[in-house]
């Protein structure tokens, strides 16, 4: 569960993307990611990014009733590139919420198809800008026995940041320099406030959206290590939310044939965690996933 940004505090947390950072919640049941949520969400005067909302009773606000609710499906991100098992599992999905009294609406989101470009843009220029004032001095990994401090700093970085973590650095250095500012970082902010306009105009017309959680089945642990650009298109749904700043739940909607566990996610207005909660609960009730997902090893 990610929640709306500002609704939970990031006091303590090494920064990424300072637009995007969110602390969100695991948990076994929706019930449980609700009652955590429950718990830290709210006004912290330690992060000024926190907003004064009111933080509802989240688990009062489950309940199995879905008659009225109106549930968005946008049929242009259900086309190429979607693993057409988790098609089926997820279009599934999308009966069982008919079936359950929810109005199944179409709505469009003409911008989603930039949103992965977008994200890569943004997340890896404000990881750059903030990793740059990552020293090790005061949390997080040191390198030892440096003969000095420029030393220290040098070694920590090159030993304490993955080979992922410098890709995103040199990626973001490379879209913030001069001459290219304009062109990259600031076309993506750009179109990343278009995306969020598609998304409010959606809510217009529904209580949620619903989308695959991922294109395709996990994949194996180290599998896209060389293709990071396949790995990057495994955040094209959920990387809308955080882009948008709007909560959004991943629920298991069942399992490929291969035994691979299949994800619905459902993405709300801003402070609308309540909602997606009830749908996402709704949902689990009545197709609770009872299987148990294959390990499948990486060698």
């Amino acid at each position: 569960m990610k929640p709306t940004y500002g609704r939970v505090s990031r006091y303590g947390l090494v920064a990424f993307g300072s637009s995007l950072d969110q602390v969100s919640v695991f948990g076994l049941t929706v019930r449980d990611a609700a009652l955590v949520l429950q718990t830290i969400a709210g006004r912290d005067e330690r992060d000024a990014t926190t907003a004064d909302v009111a933080v509802p009773d989240y688990a009062n606000s489950l309940s199995g009733d879905l008659k009225g609710a109106r549930i968005g499906v946008p049929r242009e991100l259900f086309g190429e590139g979607l693993d057409a098992e988790v098609r089926a599992r997820v279009e599934a999905g999308i009966e069982a919420f008919r079936e359950l009294g929810a109005e199944i609406v179409d709505v469009e989101l003409p911008h989603a198809k930039y949103s992965i470009a977008v994200y890569y843009i943004i997340a890896t220029a404000e990881a750059s800008s903030n990793l740059a004032r990552y020293d090790g001095v005061r949390y997080g990994y040191r390198a030892e026995d440096p003969e000095d401090l420029r030393q220290m700093y040098r070694r920590t970085r090159e030993e304490g940041f993955g080979a992922e973590v410098k890709r995103r650095i040199m990626l973001g250095t490379y879209v913030l320099s001069s001459g290219y500012y304009d062109a990259y970082y600031l076309k993506a902010q750009q179109v990343r406030t278009l995306l969020r306009q598609d998304l409010l105009s959606a809510f217009e017309r529904c209580d949620a959206v619903l989308t695959p959680t991922s294109p395709t089945p996990a994949f194996r642990l180290g599998e896209k290590t060389d293709d990071p650009l396949s790995m990057y298109l495994s955040d094209i749904y959920t990387c809308m939310a955080n882009l948008a700043g709007i909560p959004g739940i991943s629920v298991p909607c069942g399992l490929t044939s291969a035994g691979l566990p299949v994800g619905l996610q459902l993405m709300g207005p801003h402070w609308g965690e309540a909602d997606i909660l009830r749908l996402a609960h709704a949902y689990e009730q009545a197709h609770p996933l009872t299987e148990t997902p294959q390990v499948i090893s990486s060698q």
